[in-house]
C-alpha cells in the first residue's frame, strides 16, 4: 500500500493573529545564535509566544524548548499535528532516555501547548488530551536540608549581603526570581519586626512577615548603599546596578554549601523547603504554612508533612 504523505501548509503564511510586540516576546535560550531563529515558521512561532505569555521566566524559559522540540519533530503546523504526532514525540523521549521529571514536564508542556491550540480554534480537537503526564517518584525528602545544614551555610558566609540574601530565602520562604525582584518599596515596618511585599508565582502578591533580627539586618545593609537607594531600587543589586540575576543567587547558594561539606547541588529553593519543613516540624500551622509560600493548594504544602514525618506505624513493632 502506497503511503500518503501528510500535507504541509505553508509555513510562511500570516497567521490570522496580530505580531506580537517585542517586548511580550518569551524569552529563550539562544538557538543557532538567534534569540528567536528556532526554526518556527511565523504562525507557530505567534502561537508559542501567545501561549507562554504571562508565565514565569522560568516556565518560559523550559516550554519554549519544549515547544521548538516538538514542533521540529512533528515538522507540520500546530493545526495539522495528529495524536501519533504526539504518540511519536513520546515514544522518542523514551528513547532519549531523559529524567522522569524532564520527561514529565516535556509532556506537560505539550499537552498545554496543543490545549491552548485547540482554546484558540486552531485544531478541531486537542490530540494530546488522551495521553497522561507520568507519574514520577517524589524526591523532595532529598532536597530538605537540617536545620543545622542551614545556620552552617549562613555561619560559614563571609560576605554579609549574601548571607543576607540566604536568610531573607530561608526566614521568607521566597523563591529565588522573588526575592531577585525584590525593591525597596516591598519593606514595610510592622511593629519590632517588618513585612516584605512578594510579587510571585502566578502574578499573586502576598505579604510575609519578618524577624526583628533580619528587619534589622536589612535596615544595616540599606545604610551601606552608597548613595542612599530609592524605594524604587532593587535591594539586591547587580554589578550594572540593576535587578540581581537568579543565576548568581544559584551560585552564591550552591558556593555556600559547598563551603561545609554539602555535596548536593544545592539551589535557591532548598531554602524554600528548609523553611517549609522546619516550620511544620515546629508546630506552624499548615494553612499559615501555605499562606507564607504562596502555594495555591493546601495539598502543595501537605507534601512535607509526607516528606519528613515524625512518626511511623513500623516504630510500633516488636524489632
Amino acid at each position: 500500500m502506497a503511503t500518503v504523505d501528510k500535507p504541509m501548509a505553508d509555513r510562511s503564511t500570516p497567521a490570522l493573529m496580530p505580531e506580537l510586540r517585542p517586548e511580550l516576546r518569551p524569552e529563550s535560550p539562544p538557538l543557532r545564535g538567534d534569540r528567536f531563529s528556532s526554526g518556527l515558521g511565523p504562525a507557530d512561532d505567534r502561537v508559542v509566544s501567545l501561549w507562554l505569555h504571562g508565565k514565569s521566566r522560568h516556565t518560559r524559559r523550559y516550554y519554549w524548548r519544549d515547544a521548538v522540540r516538538f514542533l521540529t519533530f512533528v515538522d507540520c503546523p500546530i493545526e495539522q499535528v495528529t495524536a501519533m504526532d504526539v504518540q511519536g514525540f513520546l515514544d522518542e523521549l523514551e528513547r532519549d532516555r531523559l529524567a522522569p521529571s524532564s520527561r514529565g514536564r516535556s509532556i506537560a508542556a505539550i499537552k498545554s501547548l496543543l490545549r491552548f491550540a485547540h482554546q484558540m480554534g486552531l485544531t478541531p480537537a486537542n490530540p494530546a488530551s488522551a495521553f497522561k503526564v507520568p507519574s514520577t517518584k517524589d524526591t523532595l525528602s532529598e532536597r530538605i536540608l537540617s536545620e543545622q545544614q542551614v545556620q552552617d551555610m549562613l555561619a560559614a558566609e563571609t560576605q554579609p549581603r549574601n548571607r543576607l540574601m540566604m536568610r531573607l530565602l530561608y526566614a521568607a520562604g521566597v523563591r529565588a526570581s522573588e526575592l531577585c525582584g525584590l525593591c525597596w518599596r516591598d519593606l514595610q515596618p510592622r511593629g519590632d519586626g517588618g513585612q516584605v511585599t512578594v510579587y510571585g508565582k502566578g502574578n499573586k502578591t502576598r505579604a510575609v512577615l519578618l524577624p526583628p533580627t533580619l528587619w534589622q539586618e536589612l535596615q544595616d545593609y540599606r545604610a551601606t548603599i552608597a548613595p542612599s537607594p530609592h524605594r524604587q531600587d532593587p535591594i539586591f543589586r547587580s554589578r550594572k546596578g540593576g535587578h540581581l540575576d537568579p543565576s548568581q543567587l544559584m551560585r552564591i547558594v550552591r558556593s555556600a554549601a559547598r563551603r561545609v561539606g554539602i555535596e548536593a547541588n544545592v539551589s535557591p529553593h532548598w531554602l524554600r523547603h528548609a523553611h517549609a519543613s522546619h516550620s511544620l516540624d515546629r508546630g506552624a500551622p499548615i494553612h499559615l504554612v501555605q499562606a507564607t509560600l504562596g502555594h495555591a493548594s493546601i495539598a502543595t504544602t501537605g507534601r512535607y508533612l509526607h516528606a519528613r514525618p515524625q512518626d511511623s506505624s513500623g516504630r510500633y513493632l516488636d524489632l
